[in-house]
């Protein structure tokens, strides 16, 4: 056999893969793709670890819900999980007339009475308002600004802002 037989080496590889699905068609998809697999009742438990104004250490979050989680009976979530909810976690919400003077016309497309998430808030204040915008934007809760971070659309000046936001406030 020579080393660089192809025709061989594919009948070997064949015949290792006999049996095995080739393709992913062949896996049948789960039932619950894209939605959260989390146990509700953790879930309610990490929505009230996570809300607040300085971001808490993830330790501290990790040995909350494994105390829960074992008194429930249940496994607890890995790191990740944890790191994946904060990205869909609810976050703050505030009425656009309940807002200062110089955040409101960041929010051009939105009536007085709407409600907006905090994450979109900070995305607009950010990249559409002024220097009193900015500021507003960057005393909101920890969780708004970690979501708001990861928002696509990003001008590069504003990108800049938040992430220097972000390191002050120790929330990245």
């Amino acid at each position: 056999m020579s080393f660089f037989d192809f025709e061989a080496s594919i009948k070997r590889a064949e015949k290792r893969l006999r049996g095995h699905a080739t393709a992913p068609a062949d896996r049948r998809r789960r039932s619950d793709i894209g939605r959260s697999r989390l146990d509700p009742r953790i879930q309610a438990r990490l929505c009230s670890a996570l809300q607040g104004h300085d971001r808490p250490s993830m330790r501290e979050i990790l040995n909350d819900i494994g105390v829960v989680c074992k008194e429930l009976g249940i496994g607890p979530p890995s790191r990740s999980t944890v790191y994946n909810f904060l990205l869909q976690a609810p976050g703050s919400e505030f009425r656009v007339s309940a807002l200062p003077a110089d955040v409101q016309p960041c929010l051009y497309n939105l009536s007085d009475n709407a409600t907006v998430p905090g994450r979109q808030l900070a995305f607009y204040c950010f990249n559409y308002g002024g220097g009193r915008a900015a500021s507003f934007a960057a005393g909101l809760p920890w969780l708004d600004l970690y979501q708001a971070a990861r928002l696509p659309g990003w001008r590069p000046k504003s990108r800049g802002l938040i992430q220097a936001v972000l390191r002050v406030r120790g929330i990245n």
